[in-house]
């Protein structure tokens, strides 16, 4: 858990339509993401934030800018892009709910919000461009890189015997 996540609301709270903007950088402590791609331990991330007071509680609203790393579903280069996600969670002063947000102790905890946010907004197959034709699925080369590829026809497997009678 990341302190710098954690915002003080004390000046909003029971105040209903009083509001506050924050603007802060946050450094991911541990990779965000899927196995393919994501947001790597170290970088660090923008958080535009706008806090609201409601009757149940702080509403808060943000985007969230990055840039993340990974590999292309398809020929497996490396990629990097830029990530901007938009969250919004109401932080409520009373749980009735075990899936809610709870300001505590005059705080409300964004870490989770962010984590969130962040990685459904990931591609689960990111591709390096729309048109990458991947790799060979016989012998691994890329597609790209040789756009004429190709393989002779295989051989059904009940005529290898005599495919290697001809050899000899």
């Amino acid at each position: 858990m990341s302190e710098d996540l954690k915002v003080a609301v004390h000046d909003l709270m029971h105040k209903p339509g009083t509001m506050r903007e924050k603007v802060f950088e946050h450094t991911v402590l541990e990779r965000l993401g899927n196995y393919a791609i994501g947001v790597e331990a170290g970088e660090v991330l923008e958080i535009d934030l706008r806090l609201e007071s409601v009757h149940e509680g702080i509403l808060a609203t943000g985007e969230v800018f990055g840039r993340t790393s990974g590999e292309c579903g398809r020929c497996l280069d490396p990629i990097e892009s830029d990530v901007e996600v938009d969250f919004q969670e109401l932080f409520a002063y009373s749980g009735t709910s075990e899936d809610e947000f709870l300001v505590e102790n005059e705080q409300i905890d964004l870490d989770q919000v962010i984590r969130d946010a962040v990685v459904l907004s990931l591609p689960l197959q990111p591709v390096c461009h729309q048109d990458c034709k991947g790799l060979c699925v016989t012998c691994g080369a890329k597609l790209a890189d040789d756009p004429q590829h190709a393989h002779d026809a295989a051989i059904d497997p009940r005529w290898i015997g005599l495919q290697q009678l001809k050899e000899d």
